[in-house]
C-alpha cells in the first residue's frame, strides 16, 4: 500500500513540474499574434510592445506562448529567436534567448 501511495505522489509531482526545452519562433506582441503574417515585422512589434502589449513567442506551427520574463525578450521584438527555458502551462520562463 505504501509503495502505491509513493508512486502516486511521485507521478503527481512530475506532472506539475515545468518542462525545460528550446522554443523557436518570433517575438511579437500578443495582440498581433492572432495574425500570422505579422511575424517578422520588427517595427510593428517594437511599437506595440512599447505601447504595453505583452511580448509572446509565435511558433511556425501557430502556437503562441506567453513570456514570464518580458525584459529578456523585448530587445528581440520582431525577430526569430530560440528561447531556452521552462514551460508551465502556456507560459515560458526564459533562461536564455538567441
Amino acid at each position: 500500500m505504501n509503495k502505491a501511495i509513493l508512486a502516486f505522489a511521485l507521478a503527481a509531482g512530475l506532472s506539475t513540474s515545468a518542462m525545460a526545452a528550446a522554443f523557436k519562433g518570433y517575438i511579437i506582441d500578443e495582440k498581433c499574434s492572432k495574425v500570422a503574417s505579422m511575424k517578422g515585422d520588427v517595427d510593428c512589434a517594437n511599437k506595440c510592445i512599447k505601447g504595453g502589449s505583452p511580448a509572446v513567442l509565435l511558433t511556425d506551427d501557430g502556437k503562441v506562448y506567453k513570456i514570464a520574463d518580458q525584459a529578456k525578450v523585448t530587445p528581440m521584438a520582431g525577430k526569430e529567436v530560440t528561447i531556452n527555458g521552462k514551460l508551465s502551462g502556456d507560459t515560458i520562463t526564459v533562461d536564455s534567448v538567441k
